[in-house]
């Protein structure tokens, strides 16, 4: 499937978005604060962290301003220099649930703060027991896909 052809947010423009919102946080900016300082409403911030609407050069460069940094920490790592990742549609994917999923990204950073490696084996084999829990009833209720409750 090419990428024209694929469903959803590029999957650039999710990684961008998710650049904006780690950095406007590391900042301790709100989404209100960093669309007053670009003129724009915080429902637009939203929509750029998402992905769902593509930031142009102007206001990319404009936010990296407003962040203290310089534009091209708001973009991703060229592709083509170094070696390739290891499954493009997988990063792809789970680019998108962080972006999508309510609490992904709340939990990636939780977990991330984990530093004993025996508490995040306790963390991962819990999140598998819950996940294998209620699997097979979403599932069934949502047809294959991430259940509405679950989007942000």
């Amino acid at each position: 499937m090419s990428e024209a052809s694929q469903p959803g947010p590029d999957p650039i423009d999710i990684e961008v978005g998710l650049r904006l919102r780690t950095l406007r946080k590391a900042h301790g900016m709100s989404q209100d604060q960093l669309g007053q300082a670009l003129g724009i409403t915080f429902q637009q911030i939203q929509k750029y962290e998402r992905g769902s609407n593509r930031i142009s050069a102007s206001m990319m460069v404009k936010a990296a301003r407003a962040l203290g940094v310089q534009a091209d920490a708001l973009l991703p790592a060229d592709m083509a220099v170094g070696p390739p990742p290891l499954d493009t549609d997988r990063v792809s994917t789970l680019m998108t649930i962080v972006a999508r999923v309510r609490g992904a990204e709340e939990l990636l950073e939780s977990y991330l703060r984990i530093t004993s490696p025996r508490l995040r084996r306790a963390v991962l084999r819990l999140s598998r027991d819950l996940a294998a829990e209620h699997t097979t009833a979403d599932t069934t209720l949502s047809g294959g896909r991430l259940p509405d409750r679950l989007m942000r």
